[in-house]
């Protein structure tokens, strides 16, 4: 061993092992080595303290443990001492969690250290090694310095952060959303550039607060959809009929019943699909017309004055919808008598409606007028619409239902769909990239029903393709939700207990069998307590920032197995900015603070400044004369 490593092992040292439990090992430490700092090769080197780290060699094997606490003891064999502090001993607890292999730092444990054997702090090389959690030949990111050495950056691999799922939790303020950007800003600004990265890797971000919407914040090469309930709006989500009607959605819309509404449904959808096989608009107008007046027939022959009048209201309700503003104030009712036993008289002429005369008479109706008159909607959910009225005259008429167990479900999914035209293009071009590999659904300007519908529909409809497209070739999925607590909460007082289950059973499949076909979940959220706790255990990554309720911390801690005492304990106080780095990417938890965007890629997540909008700029002059005038007393002072 060389002078140079001589000297530097003795101003190292820290002390010997003085006992062993398992993995908690106690440290003796030497007499002068008790200050704060140590002076090297004229630079003050930080010593050993309270979560810190140390090394300790066992022949030519070097163990790495951190620091987990600290005592002192006092020995009572010699009595004999210059001053009271000599009685005193310093001990560390310190617990191995790794180790060096030539260059590289592996975590867990190789070996255990035996008693008298050798401690020292790490020096730079050997610190910045277990801060880095990337392999020489893998491609890493920046994300920013450890809290306490802004010199030691924390570079992580894209390979491993990437192709994982990753939690991003911290209350408002805490810096968040600026490091959900960052990841993102960071990944594009390395692989945007190659054409495979391009080709292969799709991203979709859920943004509900419209943070991330902005042109450039994360990549200037991006497809944004600005979504809004109001009608007229520019910007509507692609999207295939098939995965706006489907069954377990609109169960869960309509919150059907299994035996009497599901089974209503289910009818609904064969009868659409089996007239909308036609290939022309024509033919399936014609076949809708042709079935209603079939059943118009059925209604008027009824001789049953309930149901005669509420079926007719039922088919009034549909041709209103496909008529121009001339028919406006006509009604399916005008022209006729509807009496007590069932009979339908021709108001002007001696005619009663029956089956002998039916067919003669029936074009003397305004209702033949309304049905000659009548278009199908072109837009496939106002279709479905007509359709589901026509199901349920179907139905009531061949006694299949009661119009009281069904016409709730077709009401509410009414009131539902009416909002969706505004929001879907129903189309074959399902494409929601547009020639980009991101895209970022701006879900701010939505009612709270389809801020919660639509994460759920869209994650799911890409889930189902990527797995059949993944089966001949490689290609990746990153899901990102930003306020995840918003459609991943396990409480809601808001839906019905079957869509909270539907909700999250689809999720949880997403985050459990996703990584098979190279999907992957990034969830943020300022209530990590209200997201499924199966989705968060889930979870391979952490990005904690400051968590102050209890329950939160609680949750974090329970959840997430990599993180010790020490990190639990300073989650509450963490500054803006900084977050614990956790989880199988890091060999270790780390306390982290994540470098600061441009202001012009920054997400919209800032905290408002209120002095800035009430202080009028007069005012504003006047305060910055004051502080010219405190500093110049300053100046004055110090000379003085």
């Amino acid at each position: 061993m060389s002078k140079q490593n001589c000297l530097k092992d003795s101003i190292f040292r820290i002390g010997e092992i003085y006992a062993v439990n398992g993995r908690e090992i106690t440290i003796k430490v030497d007499k002068n080595k008790n200050l704060s700092h140590i002076l090297y090769q004229g630079q003050l080197v930080k010593n050993v303290s309270v979560g810190s780290y140390l090394k300790i060699k066992k022949g030519f094997n070097r163990l790495v443990a951190k620091v987990e606490g600290e005592l002192l003891k006092e020995n009572h064999i010699n009595e004999d001492y210059h001053s009271q502090e000599d009685r005193l001993f310093r001990f560390l607890i310190v617990k191995i969690i790794g180790y060096f292999d030539g260059s590289m730092y592996h975590k867990g444990i190789k070996e255990i250290p035996l008693i008298g054997d050798i401690c020292y702090l790490l020096d730079n090389e050997e610190f910045a090694l277990i801060h880095r959690f990337a392999a020489p030949d893998e491609i890493a990111i920046n994300l920013g310095h450890i809290i306490s050495d802004e010199n030691i950056p924390v570079e992580i691999s894209i390979d491993k952060l990437f192709a994982s799922h990753v939690g991003i939790f911290g209350n408002t303020g805490s810096g968040k959303s600026h490091t959900l950007a960052k990841l993102y800003q960071e990944l594009f600004a390395k692989m945007g550039q190659y054409k495979k990265f391009k080709e292969t890797a799709r991203f979709v971000l859920f943004d509900f607060n419209g943070e991330y919407s902005s042109n450039d914040v994360i990549t200037p090469s991006k497809t944004i959809f600005n979504l809004s309930s109001m009608s007229g709006t520019k910007d509507k989500l692609p999207i295939s009929l098939d995965d706006l009607i489907r069954l377990e959605t609109l169960s869960i819309l309509s919150d059907a019943t299994e035996k009497t509404q599901q089974p209503f449904l289910k009818r609904t959808i064969r009868l659409y699909n089996r007239v909308t096989q036609h290939e022309t608009y024509e033919e399936i107008e014609n076949h809708f017309k042709n079935l209603i007046k079939k059943f118009i027939r059925d209604i008027i022959l009824l001789k049953d004055v309930q149901r005669e009048r509420y079926l007719l209201d039922l088919i009034n309700q549909i041709l209103i919808n496909g008529l121009t503003e001339d028919w406006a104030d006509k009604s399916v009712f005008d022209g006729i008598d509807l009496y007590n036993t069932g009979s339908i008289h021709i108001i002007g002429t001696k005619i009663f409606l029956d089956s002998d005369n039916y067919d003669e008479n029936i074009n003397r109706l305004v209702l033949s007028s309304m049905l000659e008159e009548y278009k199908i909607p072109n837009n496939p959910l106002e279709r479905f619409v007509a359709f589901l009225y026509l199901r349920l005259i179907m139905d009531v008429v061949e006694n299949r239902a009661n119009n009281e167990h069904i016409a709730p479900v077709v009401r509410r999914l009414e009131s539902f769909i009416a909002d969706m035209p505004n929001v879907f293009d129903v189309s074959n071009d399902t494409d929601i990239f547009k020639g980009n590999n991101i895209s970022i659904i701006n879900l701010n300007d939505l009612k709270i029903e389809l801020k919660k519908l639509i994460p759920l529909m869209i994650s799911m409809s890409l889930y189902r393709k990527h797995k059949v497209k993944t089966k001949g070739s490689l290609r990746f999925l990153n899901i990102i939700i930003d306020e995840a607590h918003n459609i991943l909460s396990t409480q809601s007082k808001r839906e019905t207990e079957s869509w909270k289950d539907y909700r999250l059973e689809t999720f949880e499949e997403i985050i459990k069998e996703g990584r098979k076909f190279g999907v992957f979940l990034t969830i943020s959220s300022q209530r990590p307590s209200d997201i499924s706790p199966t989705i968060v255990s889930q979870l391979h990554n952490y990005l904690i920032h400051r968590l102050v309720n209890n329950r939160d911390v609680e949750m974090i801690e329970k959840a997430v197995a990599y993180l010790d005492k020490i990190s639990i304990e300073s989650l509450p106080i963490l500054p803006v900015g900084a977050c614990i780095l956790s989880g199988q990417i890091a060999d270790l938890p780390i306390v982290m603070q994540v470098s600061q965007l441009p202001l012009s890629v920054q997400p919209k997540s800032q905290t408002i400044k209120l002095s800035e909008n009430w202080v009028d700029d007069e005012c504003n002059d006047e305060y910055e004369d004051d502080d010219y005038i405190d500093d110049a007393d300053r100046d004055i002072d110090e000379n003085l």
